[in-house]
């Protein structure tokens, strides 16, 4: 079993759509079903300045104030996951929109950074995985926003790359892919095969990974701690190659 986590800037392109729609129904037909996790980076930034709000990060980490949490709900769990389940539907991949609220699949805990506060952001604390099973079983794809219940009626924004990593430690996936707009962790301008946990450390020391790719990499991290077999980050594209992240 495969996790796949898309990146949010690439999914409003129909091109970029159709190639990760084909991926997709490849696998299945070859009885490999995965799970997809979507973000929404661009389209939630968009919406909350239509909005009135300004989008903020700490860290790589989006602030989630209450505007940016209504524009998250409103495009993860509304305009992306839609998106992404027709296009599947449409060429007879079965899909089912789910976020971490629907049937409480997710609870999450409020987040404290040491850089700063987040906001109403999220990290999963419990995770019931034999909702996941029972669409794999059916050869359902499930399409996990990462929006979750907190336990007491109200929502948290989880990154979409730690709710992934989460998602894949969870059900015992034998490898997550996190799929970015490049086609692995960078190293002086060349895709790095294999990372480790203390090759990470230092590249994360000396500015080589930053930004965004921060919460991929402990993610991946993360992941491998908790007992997924293979961490892999790569692009659309390049689905069997990328940059393996390890632990040793």
């Amino acid at each position: 079993m495969r996790i796949l986590k898309l990146g949010g800037n690439e999914i409003d392109d129909p091109a970029w759509l159709a190639r990760l729609v084909a991926v997709i129904q490849t696998m299945v037909n070859a009885h490999d079903v995965p799970i997809l996790v979507h973000g929404g980076g661009k389209e939630i930034g968009q919406l909350q300045v239509a909005l009135g709000g300004e989008p903020q990060f700490v860290a790589g980490l989006r602030v989630t104030d209450q505007t940016a949490l209504k524009a998250a709900t409103m495009v993860l769990c509304g305009s992306v996951s839609t998106r992404l389940v027709a296009a599947l539907n449409a060429v007879g991949v079965e899909a089912l929109g789910l976020s971490g609220v629907d049937r409480n699949l997710v609870y999450a805990t409020r987040v404290e950074h040491e850089a700063g506060d987040l906001g109403a952001v999220g990290k999963p604390a419990r995770i019931r995985a034999t909702i996941l099973y029972e669409a794999l079983a059916a050869d359902v794809v499930p399409v996990l926003a990462p929006m979750c219940a907190d336990g007491a009626g109200g929502t948290l924004n989880v990154n979409a790359d730690v709710f992934a990593g989460a998602i894949a430690a969870a059900v015992g996936a034998d490898e997550a892919v996190f799929i970015s707009n490049v086609p692995g962790v960078l190293v002086d301008g060349v895709v790095a095969p294999r990372l480790n946990t203390n090759e990470i450390q230092a590249l994360i020391a000396n500015g080589t990974i930053s930004g965004g790719m921060i919460p991929k990499v402990e993610s991946a991290l993360s992941g491998l701690q908790a007992g997924v077999k293979v961490v892999r980050i790569t692009n659309i594209d390049q689905l069997e190659a990328g940059t393996i992240i390890e632990a040793a």
